[in-house]
């Protein structure tokens, strides 16, 4: 039997919704969501099926479409289906296409919920995709936030299925019998995701099978850690954050009463642009470097005297843009970028304005950017790291020149090239490189 008690509990612990609430449920029509669907019935729920059909698997994605279809006549609920062209939206976009569904699809469920009455949107993540989510977020690096893994609510997002693992959702499938559709792309290792599901994560129940129960109880302490965090970080702002219009003041004298000191001015500054790293260097400079200045995607931050003082960025300073997979062309200040993925065996041209990279060393999205105080690299043919602000004295860059170099990188914060005049060791080719991903830089015509 389906478990509606465990379910239900869930649903009231956490504050999902009441039995009067009406809910749409996201169904793909595999077992997560199939589940799902039948759990909001079994419990006696109002609730409607969205489906999307995002025209990427052909004939496949048609079958599941009707598929959930014919699920919403079977429990007798409404049923509210799309198409979308998400290939051209992420061309438009110039966005990866998986991005591009993500956005498309959460947009349409908001239209379909207001639209149609609903107050929330039922989504069938589990412990699994919880897990999955922490890893890729540690593997990519991450603050705390990034440990508190899927939340069971975000918004008029709801999560109810969070409480079981995908081993007793499969079971349950098929003790009951129930159909579902099998997408053929899950067993695809090509993205991030399903490698730590096929490959990592098997490998850590080996180590310990009872892998979700332990994630989903250390879920909980991230999650009050981060409530703790919030609470210290607001007493702080409120305490040293001294805002003048549009600037920021702190004094250096306040600063330093900060404890913990670094964890409470990464979060400080992290809405403003300002990675770990920046914050390393400015707490290092804060007795010894007045007038040094860090600079982020959307803001400047300068050492005054006895204070801090951080001002947004003029608007003709170059921004950030993200550099998602399959994006081929892209402009960035006076500067275009080509980007092209070839396979290993392509020759190399020597030319300082490309970069040839290992393709499996990306973590997408990619950003290119002005050059940030604290940003180091690895040099091609070194073994150590390099601050940029020294390597720009070695090359004899001028002081104005340096925030008009693009700076390649990678989702991870690593630098993979200084365009024009070094790219990062890190990112080589090697023996084992598989796929090469060109980059381009030239002065826009």
């Amino acid at each position: 039997m389906v478990p509606v008690d465990r379910f239900t509990a869930y649903v009231q612990q956490n504050g999902l919704f009441t039995a009067e609430t009406p809910v749409i449920a996201a169904v793909s029509g595999g077992m997560d969501s199939v589940l799902l669907a039948h759990l909001l019935k079994a419990a006696g729920h109002t609730f409607g099926i969205a489906h999307c059909n995002f025209r990427l698997r052909g004939a496949e994605a048609d079958t599941e479409q009707q598929f959930c279809h014919l699920l919403a006549r079977q429990l007798e609920v409404p049923f509210y289906t799309t198409n979308f062209d998400t290939a051209a939206y992420a061309a438009e976009h110039r966005m990866s296409i998986q991005m591009a569904a993500r956005e498309l699809r959460y947009q349409w469920f908001e239209e379909v919920r207001i639209g149609h009455g609903y107050e929330a949107v039922a989504l069938a993540h589990h412990q699994n995709d919880a897990i999955e989510t922490i890893l890729l977020n540690l593997t990519r690096g991450t603050g705390i936030a990034g440990l508190h893994g899927i939340l069971p609510r975000n918004g008029h997002l709801v999560r109810p299925l969070l409480f079981m693992n995908r081993e007793e959702i499969a079971a349950t499938i098929a003790q009951e019998q129930l159909a579902y559709m099998e997408d053929s792309s899950n067993a695809s290792t090509k993205y991030a995701r399903n490698k730590l599901r096929h490959e990592v994560i098997p490998k850590l129940k080996e180590l310990n099978p009872n892998l979700e129960s332990t994630f989903e109880r250390n879920l909980t302490h991230f999650r009050e850690l981060e409530r703790l965090l919030a609470q210290q970080v607001a007493l702080a702002k409120q305490r040293i954050w001294h805002q003048q219009g549009n600037a920021v003041r702190l004094l250096i004298s306040d600063i330093k009463t900060l404890e913990p000191q670094r964890l409470l001015m990464c979060e400080l500054l992290k809405d403003h642009g300002f990675n770990d790293t920046t914050v390393d260097d400015l707490l290092a400079s804060l007795d010894k470097h007045s007038g040094r200045s860090f600079a982020s995607s959307t803001h400047r931050m300068v050492l005054d005297r006895d204070q801090v003082i951080i001002t947004p960025l003029e608007k003709d300073e170059p921004h950030t843009v993200l550099i998602n997979e399959g994006d081929t062309l892209l402009n960035w200040s006076d500067h275009q970028l080509s980007i092209e993925q070839v396979e290993a065996n392509t020759p190399i041209i020597p030319d300082r304005d490309l970069a040839y990279v290992d393709a499996d060393l990306l973590v997408y999205p990619l950003t290119i950017r002005s050059w940030q105080q604290g940003d180091t690299i690895v040099p091609l043919g070194m073994t150590g790291t390099k601050k940029l602000s020294n390597l720009f004295i070695d090359l004899k860059i001028p002081l104005h020149q340096k925030t008009r170099i693009p700076i390649l990188v990678n989702g991870n914060q690593e630098v993979i090239w200084v365009a024009g005049h070094r790219m990062s060791d890190r990112y080589k080719l090697t023996g084992r490189t598989k796929k090469v991903v060109i980059f381009g830089i030239n002065i826009k015509p």
